[in-house]
């Protein structure tokens, strides 16, 4: 009898190649700005190992293409898609259902997920990982956060090896769009109308501009680089709608400009996390970015700061992120596994803040002010004031050494009841 022994490197070859031989059958759900572009790249790039099968939409007819091949079949129902012969879903229609249920029944029936969905991932993204492992599928997620970004990829791969401590970025990029309008000197209200018209906003920008967009965001981020599973409904977002103007002026005379940043951070085994509007000096890299662009910044013990920038919005760069994803599961390419653990997560940072005041002028005020700042052994960096303001609708600022976020609370507790002050005081953070 002869027996023919194959080398091991030789098998191991062969096996990547027959898996390539047949492409992975993908089944697209959503065909809106992203799930277009995605089937738009695999259609005229042809990627090795991935093959465009299916398309589900609601009211389907309305969404048909003609450059799509006709062997793509095109669906309205859901449970018919998912239970034929697809190997991967990418699920890009958003939200926690029905896409959480669509995205179950594929990892139950041992398919493979890929999914932009940050909402669902910041929620059950550990949940659906299990899931997965189970059934010998794969969950990949690397356009849920910043869209076009390599952030989470980097995160899996490159910097696995460090020990990540703190993580802060711009990861809204309409906050971002408005904000940096805003910088050079645009209304909020008319810049939103811009972004809406544009289509970085949504008729409703509650989401994006309340900060909630964002601390999904940054939760998945705190799990894979802080390792860390944190509830993103603890993070307490700040809205950018309370940034006006002349919040920007007096910006620039400190040497910084103003940004949505969500922040999360480990120290000492407690686990800090917030987002919202703050001031970053013109010499961070978080002041670079403009537009919708998004930027990640990853501090590690042993590499130091990583940045990742470049478009976190767009159907483009959203749907390259998607096809990484496919091709890495079409080559054999598994996430790294890295483990987190449950955390109570709170607000409290200790950094410089910028408090900004609109009184009607009198004698004593800042003395007041101050006098409450002392109460909570809160040292003042400086007091500055524009003139030309009116006496009666009087701007000024008062920026403070690094304090507690919960001692300054306090002080302003005491400060807001003062009867001079016309609207609540603007505390921001400072990014030194």
């Amino acid at each position: 009898m002869n027996v023919s022994v194959v080398p091991k490197q030789v098998s191991s070859q062969a096996g990547r190649e027959s898996r390539l031989q047949r492409p992975l059958r993908i089944a697209l759900f959503g065909f809106g700005t992203v799930g277009s572009s995605v089937a738009r790249i695999l259609v005229e790039s042809h990627p090795q190992g991935l093959e465009l099968t299916h398309v589900f939409n609601r009211g389907v007819a309305r969404k048909r293409v003609d450059w799509v091949p006709s062997s793509v079949q095109w669906s309205e129902d859901a449970d018919a898609v998912l239970a034929s012969d697809a190997d991967v879903v990418v699920e890009l229609a958003g939200g926690l259902d029905p896409a959480g249920t669509w995205v179950r029944k594929a990892l139950d029936a041992g398919k493979s997920v890929v999914t932009a969905n940050k909402k669902l991932i910041a929620l059950h993204g550990v949940e659906l990982e299990r899931l997965a492992a189970a059934r010998g599928g794969h969950l990949k997620y690397g356009a849920a956060v910043a869209g076009g970004i390599p952030v989470i990829p980097g995160l899996e791969q490159g910097l696995a090896g460090d020990r990540i401590e703190r993580v802060e970025g711009i990861l809204n990029g309409t906050c971002n769009f408005i904000l940096s309008k805003m910088e050079d000197g645009a209304d909020y209200s008319t810049v939103l109308n811009e972004a809406q018209a544009a289509g970085y906003a949504e008729a409703d920008p509650t989401e994006d501009v309340g900060g909630f967009d964002a601390r999904a965001k940054l939760s998945i981020l705190m799990r894979l680089a802080l390792r860390v599973e944190v509830d993103p409904e603890e993070i307490v977002p700040r809205p950018i709608t309370e940034v006006s103007a002349v919040d920007f002026s007096y910006a620039r005379d400190l040497g910084c400009t103003i940004r949505q940043v969500a922040r999360g951070q480990l120290s000492a085994g407690h686990v800090s996390a917030t987002v919202g509007p703050m001031l970053v000096a013109l010499r961070s890299p978080l002041a670079w970015s403009r537009g919708t662009e998004n930027m990640v910044i990853l501090s590690g013990q042993y590499g130091g700061d990583v940045v990742f920038s470049g478009h976190g919005a767009g159907g483009h760069p959203t749907a390259v992120a998607v096809v990484s994803d496919l091709l890495a599961l079409a080559h054999g390419s598994r996430r790294v596994d890295i483990p987190s653990a449950p955390a109570k997560v709170s607000g409290e940072f200790e950094v410089p803040h910028y408090i900004r005041f609109l009184v009607k002028d009198r004698p004593g005020i800042v003395a007041e002010i101050t006098g409450a700042l002392a109460k909570e052994n809160i040292n003042i960096r400086a007091i500055m004031q524009k003139p030309g303001c009116p006496p009666d609708a009087l701007p000024f600022v008062v920026t403070v050494e690094p304090c507690k976020n919960s001692a300054l609370k306090r002080a302003l507790e005491s400060i807001r009841t003062m009867d001079c002050m016309n609207v609540e005081p603007l505390d921001l953070q400072m990014l030194e």
